[in-house]
């Protein structure tokens, strides 16, 4: 009986093993074989010790994408805790609100904000009937912040949104029942049992911002290179070096990988709450 299960259990595992084979473990090695040759194949670290010239843009990616994961926490958790406390009817409103810019394709998004941001854009044009600017506010590193904040909110919102609906009450009504303020029941009850939705939040909205490339070429009018960018240029841009373009993807993918295991740290062992 138990070889009958395995046997089952194989043929079910199968079609993932090969997907996870296709699309992961494959294109992963290909990533770490291009980063460690040259071009006529052969071992090499020189793609590694050229990444050393880009340290700025790597920082400047994590800084902006930094800033981005915080403004999306300080937006997104207010708003998803009064989305808590409203009627199930009302939740399902908001949060279609929320998921309804998703729909829309993404570089649509992004061109929108170019209409608005740009020098004879909407914005400037309304603030001139004030006779207020014209701004600079395209091409900048605010409107790759705020690109980055606008697509990537909802992906701060949802986890904490669901974390919080989930909290039982009793808890909350025990914190009042013993005294605590509102305030005492959000800092010490409400937001440590939030925080594997703060984590999840944090980790969903970094990783694609560190990442991103549309959004600071489009707002950023290529004045504010950020990783993505410079893996793009090295596969289709005029300086074509795919070698090199592994090697920054093995970097990027490392970065990610640390960036996620500190965020697993700090969820670790949360969710309890905290002595009144």
């Amino acid at each position: 009986m138990n070889k009958r299960r395995k046997n089952k259990l194989s043929r079910l595992t199968a079609p993932y093993i090969v997907w996870m084979l296709i699309f992961t473990v494959i294109p992963l090695a290909l990533v770490v074989y291009f980063s460690l040759t040259t071009t006529d194949g052969h071992f090499t670290l020189q793609n590694l010790k050229n990444i050393g010239e880009y340290t700025p843009v790597f920082l400047s990616s994590i800084k902006l994408a930094a800033i981005s994961t915080v403004l999306c926490l300080l937006l997104g958790y207010p708003f998803a805790y009064i989305i808590s406390k409203v009627k199930a009817s009302k939740q399902m409103v908001f949060m279609i609100f929320i998921m309804l810019p998703m729909w829309i394709n993404f570089l649509l998004r992004t061109y929108a904000w170019m209409t608005l941001l740009e020098n004879n854009g909407i914005i400037n044009k309304f603030l001139g009937l004030f006779g207020i600017g014209p701004f600079q506010m395209i091409n900048t590193q605010g409107a790759v912040v705020l690109g980055m904040v606008y697509n990537f909110l909802p992906y701060m919102i949802i986890p904490i949104f669901n974390v919080i609906t989930k909290i039982d009450k009793s808890v909350i009504e025990a914190a009042q029942d013993l005294g605590a303020s509102n305030a005492k029941v959000m800092g010490r009850v409400i937001f440590p049992l939030s925080m594997p939705g703060i984590v999840s939040g944090i980790t969903m909205v970094f990783v694609p911002a560190v990442s991103t490339f549309i959004i600071s070429t489009m707002l950023g009018g290529g004045s504010n290179l950020m990783i993505g960018d410079l893996i793009e240029l090295q596969f289709l841009g005029g300086s074509y070096d795919p070698n090199l373009g592994s090697a920054l993807s093995l970097v990027l993918m490392i970065l990610i990988l640390i960036s996620m295991g500190i965020m697993n740290e700090f969820d670790s062992g949360e969710g309890e709450v905290m002595s009144l």
